[in-house]
């Protein structure tokens, strides 16, 4: 061993390996709830495949607005919201500057760059230290840690660990899924490169590179790829791979999620730089086919942007205390210890990926509703100190087929930081959690998340017995809204009040205490109107149903007062808010009134507010 090698050393509490989205919010949790937290992530920029090398849109439970109640929130919509604030022309930079900022910017939070974790060293059958190598400083790091969550995508942790695992698909005998094969199989969806092109109001010739491969109409029938020639279909095809197809690849200026090769050996992840090469050969020779096989509406159409890392969506799955089922999913199942929940249809892609030239790319399976995910599904089964998020949890391949999307990996990851930081305040270890459930489920409602079947009972929120009253208030939009529990719509009922219109003195909310109580901390969930997508993304169709500038919903500028009989206590003004939730915080006051009095919103004539919670 060299004698100038350099190795440093570092404790945390909570240890996150992975920088993709449900590897930033599981880090981004733990810390605001106390837990000296680590993200260890081994690429320069921040987001897995949301990131700019790779540039996949995020998805989740609203299915790109098939289901638009089931938005995910919590602390990606918060996110998001930063980047649409700034970031109108979905300028990837701004991206990978908001997703740094968050995690570098969060007390009690250290953010590890280029690193890349090379072993882990065991206390028996617990994680005690990561082995970690950061290329840019030289620097070999031995991080220890109480609690790590495993957020690599591929369950690296897991895998070093000696954490149980599944690769490929269950047999249909094993869980009676109904969609499952007939046996198991060792079948995966491959990694898939993205393109963006734009038109440059002329035409634009295309030199077919040597390294190329070349394909011919008959090859792609079955994959749309333009506006001019509609793919073909075969069989029962589901409304939402019809959904899916028509709208995110018929045409040529971004694409194509199809463009994925699993390899061909049993290690899809020992082959990622084989099947990359492949890759690039394909991605290079669709776009050739674009442009000099035939007329596909591409002619004034050039090359902007190609990627080069291509987005994993499979390979190893952690077994967990529970394994999530497609039974699960299609019966829309409440788990007693739901901590997250998912919405998008299982998706499973073709196991030969773009060279099953005669199957469609994917067999999707949808399915009405949500279905929750138990916490037991990220707590690993034989390695007592390890957790999961992301497309690595406990689940079959079927149930995978749907919680792998990057929406529901962040929910996740949220659930999962959270409940590290909560087994870090009580000393105790994730599978000790039930004990706590109650509190860790009452505290993801707190901050923004959203578990189906379940509402706010936090016996602290003093908002929960207040009297509410407005100064005026549309019909079925009712002030005491805000206290009833569930902070967005849900099945079709609207649980906010919404005033009518503002007048010149402004709208005002009034929460009358039952009795005089200190107060120090006011919690207000505003409407960013989940029927608009808010995403980051490259494909102009969907960049074409956003917006300019936040949502007009969101409330701009409010005060918000603490009264106790007529005497004015304490009083805080916020100004330019372009976040869904605001926490407004006071030194400890006694009152026994609350007022809101909104300003402006960002845009719409009435007032908006999901709820309300009042905290000592």
């Amino acid at each position: 061993m060299s004698k100038n090698r350099k190795v440093k050393k570092a404790e945390y509490d909570v240890v996150v390996i992975g920088g993709g989205m449900a590897g930033i919010c599981a880090a981004l949790a733990s810390a605001r709830h106390g837990a000296r937290t680590a993200l260890v992530h081994d690429r320069h920029v921040l987001g897995g495949n949301a990131s700019s090398e790779i540039r996949m849109h995020i998805c989740g439970a609203s299915e790109n607005l098939a289901k638009p109640e089931l938005e995910e929130s919590g602390i990606l919509h918060e996110i998001m919201l930063d980047n649409k604030s700034r970031n109108d022309y979905f300028n990837y930079s701004i991206w990978d500057m908001v997703l740094f900022t968050a995690v570098k910017s969060q007390p009690h939070l250290t953010v590890y760059l280029n690193t890349a974790m090379e072993d882990c060293r065991m206390e028996g059958n617990e994680i005690r230290e990561i082995d970690a190598y950061q290329l840019t400083t030289e620097t070999h790091w031995q991080i220890r840690g109480n609690i790590f969550i495993d957020c690599t995508g591929n369950a690296t942790l897991g895998y070093y660990a000696g954490a149980e695992y599944r690769t490929g698909s269950e047999g249909r005998a094993e869980f009676n899924e109904p969609d499952a094969p007939e046996q198991a199989n060792n079948d995966r969806m491959g990694n898939t490169l993205l393109f963006k092109a734009v038109d440059r109001g002329h035409s634009v010739n295309f030199k077919r590179p040597k390294i190329a491969r070349h394909f011919t109409e008959e090859e792609l029938k079955y994959r749309t790829h333009s506006a001019v020639h509609e793919a073909k279909t075969k069989g029962d095809v589901d409304k939402a791979y019809l959904r899916m197809t028509s709208y995110s690849t018929s045409s040529v200026d971004y694409g194509y999620w199809w463009i994925e090769l699993p390899g061909k050996t049993e290690d899809i992840i020992d082959e990622y730089e084989e099947i990359r090469d492949e890759l690039v050969s394909c991605i290079y020779g669709v776009w050739d086919h674009l442009k000099n096989g035939g007329d596909h509406g591409a002619e004034n159409y050039d090359l902007e942007w190609v990627g080069m890392l291509p987005g994993v969506r499979e390979s190893r799955r952690l077994v967990g205390d529970y394994i999530l089922t497609e039974n699960d999913i299609l019966s829309n199942k409440v788990f007693e210890d739901a901590v997250a929940y998912g919405g998008w249809a299982m998706d499973i892609h073709t196991p030969g990926g773009l060279y099953d030239f005669d199957e469609l790319p994917s067999r999707v399976v949808s399915f009405d509703g949500a279905y929750t995910i138990p916490y037991r599904s990220y707590c690993s089964r034989n390695i007592p100190n390890m957790m999961m998020a992301g497309r690595n949890i406990s689940a079959t391949k079927m149930a995978m087929g749907s919680t792998r999307v990057m929406g529901t990996c962040a929910i996740g990851g949220q659930a999962a930081g959270t409940a590290a930081a909560l087994c870090i305040k009580y000393h105790c270890g994730p599978k000790d959690m039930p004990e706590h459930m109650e509190e860790l489920q009452q505290l993801l409602l707190k901050d923004d998340c959203y578990i189906p079947g379940y509402r706010n009972t936090d016996p602290q929120d003093l908002a929960r017995t207040a009297q509410i009253s407005a100064t005026s208030a549309r019909e079925g939009f009712a002030p005491e809204k805000v206290i009833n529990g569930v902070s967005r719509d849900e099945n079709g009922i609207r649980n906010m009040w919404s005033s009518d219109g503002i007048s010149p003195e402004g709208e005002t909310l009034t929460l009358k205490l039952a009795s005089v109580k200190k107060v120090s901390q006011v919690r207000l969930t505003f409407d960013s109107n989940f029927n608009y997508p808010i995403k980051i993304t490259l494909s102009k169709k969907r960049q074409l149903q956003q917006r300019i500038g936040v949502p007009p919903e969101l409330v701009k500028d409010y005060t918000v007062t603490l009264w106790r009989g007529e005497q004015k206590m304490a009083e805080q003004k916020v100004t330019e808010n372009d976040q869904r939730q605001n926490v407004v915080t006071f030194e400890p006051t006694e009152c026994d009134k609350v007022t809101i009095t909104i300003h402006t919103t960002n845009g719409e004539k009435d007032v908006h507010i999901y709820e309300v919670r009042v905290y000592s």
